[in-house]
């Protein structure tokens, strides 16, 4: 991990690049008012879940990318989450926004219980332990002591909220701004967190963590404080999940979804903030892309077969990691440098 680069995440930038790039994403939901195109709400949900992974991403990337701990587990902290919100709305009645409060405490206490042990283990033993995390929370959630209160199987159907009347906006596009504007929070409090005192502690221990212990840093609380922070705002993500798509069950937290944050982790670029926003653009995009590139290659080549979604999409990623093997934010940052050095040179 020594050999990452921290200056997209912790290097200022430009505040109009900032303020423009959240502009643009608050102004999408507004291209409905003219538009009468019946899918545009559907547009609206993918927008949810590319803010949703970006969110879930950001807690990963703050354990992996500025931690140095692996984690492949972090689907059962997103899977709490869901279920937090899920039976806090069902069973007592709260509000669906008061739900992602609680639901971030609730992770961030499991991230930190589940952070002691982690202390003894580090590099692929970590990566294994919380791998059986990831496998064993769907399978508890099913457990028939507790399935009265997580549905069991079948899972809880949630009520979708509704838009205040006087916003004038439809349901889908109303959670997008609710993504939106927790994902900016997310966003604005783990980038003020790494350009302080903790963040450099953190990417300290992820550097050499005995030479951070000589130094005076107290490596067992950043490293337990840290995975229960990132699984807080795991949480938090979960948590909206429940709430946007209005269902949950345990069937939607599998293995396959934390490896899916890893590779949008991986793909957008490891210690990167902006690379979160692209690595949960690329879930979406990928994924709901991968039948149709299937579908166009079929009729294209006149082929017998249909060429498997998942084959494409695994292609599609050893391309990607080919050409750009820090990711999608690394590779546009290594060309921004020899442009500008090319720039300077011929000055």
């Amino acid at each position: 991990m020594a050999a990452i680069t921290d200056s997209w995440a912790t290097r200022g930038r430009p505040g109009w690049i900032v303020i423009l790039f959240w502009g643009l994403l608050a102004a999408l939901p507004l291209a409905g008012l003219f538009t009468n195109d019946p899918s545009f709400d559907y547009y609206m949900f993918m927008g949810q879940a590319m803010l949703i992974n970006a969110i879930a991403i950001l807690g990963l990337n703050l354990l992996i990318g500025f931690n140095g701990q692996i984690s492949l587990g972090h689907s059962a902290f997103f899977a709490v989450g869901a279920y937090t919100a899920a039976i806090l709305m069902n069973f007592a009645g709260f509000p669906y926004w008061t739900t992602l409060p609680i639901a971030a405490v609730i992770c961030f206490g499991a991230g930190f219980l589940f952070g002691f042990p982690a202390l003894k283990l580090e590099g692929h033993y970590l990566a294994l332990a919380t791998f059986t995390l990831a496998i064993a929370v769907p399978q508890l959630l099913k457990y028939k002591l507790i399935a009265p209160w997580t549905g069991g199987v079948g899972g809880l159907i949630l009520d979708k909220p509704d838009p205040p009347e006087v916003l004038k906006l439809s349901p889908d596009q109303y959670l997008y701004y609710l993504c939106l504007v927790v994902a900016m929070l997310a966003f604005w409090i783990v980038r003020n967190m790494l350009r302080g005192r903790s963040g450099r502690a953190m990417m300290a221990i992820r550097d050499h963590a005995m030479a951070a212990a000589t130094m005076g840093i107290n490596t067992a609380r950043y490293k337990t404080v840290t995975f229960g922070i990132s699984a807080g705002i795991t949480g938090v993500a979960g948590a909206l999940s429940g709430i946007t798509v209005a269902y949950v069950a345990p069937d939607s937290f599998t293995l396959q979804l934390a490896v899916s944050f890893l590779v949008g982790l991986v793909v957008g670029g490891i210690a990167s903030l902006p690379g979160c926003i692209v690595g949960g653009a690329f879930i979406v995009l990928i994924q709901n892309s991968s039948q149709s590139i299937s579908d166009w290659m079929k009729v294209t080549f006149s082929l017998r077969y249909d060429v498997p979604a998942w084959a494409i999409y695994g292609v599609l990623l050893i391309l990607l990691m080919y050409f750009m093997p820090r990711g999608i934010m690394g590779g546009i940052e290594t060309l921004w440098l020899r442009v500008t050095n090319r720039k300077e040179a011929s000055s």
